[in-house]
């Protein structure tokens, strides 16, 4: 058997001498063994959906991870969800903001604006929704089932606290029920005394089938984004695409999509505005997050972890492993905006940045005043 790795380097630390996790610590070796250059007390910045308690429902399942997994989450929050072919989430709406990101299979999204608009989209691997604060919506499984992330603006969200069309049905006197629909009382003896959630439906009809029985009519690019048919933004090491309202008006979390190939990193940078929550789809990277005063800590994350970044903290991420590195950025602002450290150098004067830090060449001739988030090795 392979010796384990121990928390030494030089003089500094020690051997593990109690029990141990050798699985956990394989996953987060900048933790288990700190870059010297971290520093000061940055709560914990990661949270695997693997440890997230998983809501399992008739034919799907919903796990979260907010404020209550990881308590840096002020402003966003993520939901993870599976659902079958033909599972429906029910009818519900929000008192906030749904962001969602189709990882998998294809689905069909309802939607019912303030105009009594209705949207009725199917949408696959890559595609985008958004459903405003208080707009009632659903969401079904098509023929292969689906897989998606949400995202909502605000840590304190709970997928367990939605307003659903169920419990809405269940908690309204029944005289009441029946004079709003002019109906007899009769009329609601089957509806649940309880939620649905989750629950089996067959497959629904084709789309224009469906949209001819609603009067629908296709609303892309209003509710629902093809972020899947927009081109990536190549640079050397890497793609990104971004997603802001300038693209898609109604929204008002802007996102940026990163590919990283093996050894390259997304630039040295901060968001002056705006919070950012990370869901890493593939490869192994890391991430050092600046803090004032002396603080600073590493993190290492896989598929399936979710990073949170707050406003104004410096940070990057770098493609550590083996494969391409696919994560999802989501920010608590409709608009995207970054600084870059490179950018900021080039853009100051250059005896005024040498005065600072006491360089000079090749340092200052690589500065670049061009926008490249994406470096290689």
């Amino acid at each position: 058997m392979a010796e384990l790795p121990q928390p030494i380097v030089g003089t500094r630390g020690a051997d593990v001498a109690g029990p141990r996790n050798p699985e956990v610590e394989a996953q987060n070796p900048d933790i288990f063994v700190p870059p010297a250059t971290d520093s000061g007390g940055i709560p914990s910045l990661k949270f695997p959906f693997a440890m997230a308690h998983n809501r399992l429902e008739d034919g799907g399942w919903a796990r979260e991870v907010t404020i209550r997994e990881m308590p840096s989450l002020k402003e966003l929050a993520a939901v993870n969800m599976r659902l079958g072919p033909g599972v429906v989430r029910e009818l519900h709406w929000h008192k906030e903001a749904e962001w969602a990101y189709v990882m998998s299979g294809r689905v069909r999204f309802y939607l019912v604006d303030e105009n009594r608009q209705t949207l009725v989209e199917d949408l696959g691997p890559g595609d985008l929704w958004l459903a405003p604060a208080g707009f009632p919506h659903a969401i079904q499984g098509l023929e292969e089932g689906t897989e998606f992330l949400l995202v909502f603006n605000d840590g304190n969200f709970s997928e367990n606290e939605t307003l659903l069309i169920t419990e809405l049905f269940a908690h309204l006197p029944r005289e009441v029920l029946a004079k709003n629909f002019g109906v007899p009382e009769s009329a609601f003896d089957g509806t649940p005394d309880a939620e649905k959630y989750i629950f089996r439906m067959p497959v629904p009809a084709p789309l224009d089938e469906v949209r001819k029985q609603l009067g629908a009519a296709a609303m892309t690019g209003s509710y629902v984004f093809r972020a899947s048919e927009i081109e990536p933004n190549s640079f050397p090491g890497g793609a990104t695409k971004i997603i802001d309202s300038k693209l898609f008006p109604v929204t008002n979390m802007a996102a940026l999509m990163i590919h990283l190939e093996p050894g390259g990193m997304r630039e040295v940078h901060w968001h002056p505005d705006a919070d950012e929550i990370q869901y890493y789809l593939s490869g192994k990277a890391r991430m050092t997050v600046f803090d004032a005063v002396k603080n600073a800590r590493t993190f290492d994350f896989v598929a399936g972890d979710v990073g949170y970044v707050p406003k104004t903290l410096a940070h990057y991420i770098e493609n550590i492993g083996d494969e391409p590195v696919h994560v999802l950025n989501v920010f608590s602002k409709p608009e995207y905006k970054d600084i870059s450290l490179n950018q900021w150098m080039a853009l100051t004067p250059p005896d005024l940045v040498k005065g600072h830090l006491d360089v000079d060449e090749p340092l200052m001739s690589s500065l670049r005043q061009g926008y490249q988030p994406v470096v290689g090795k």
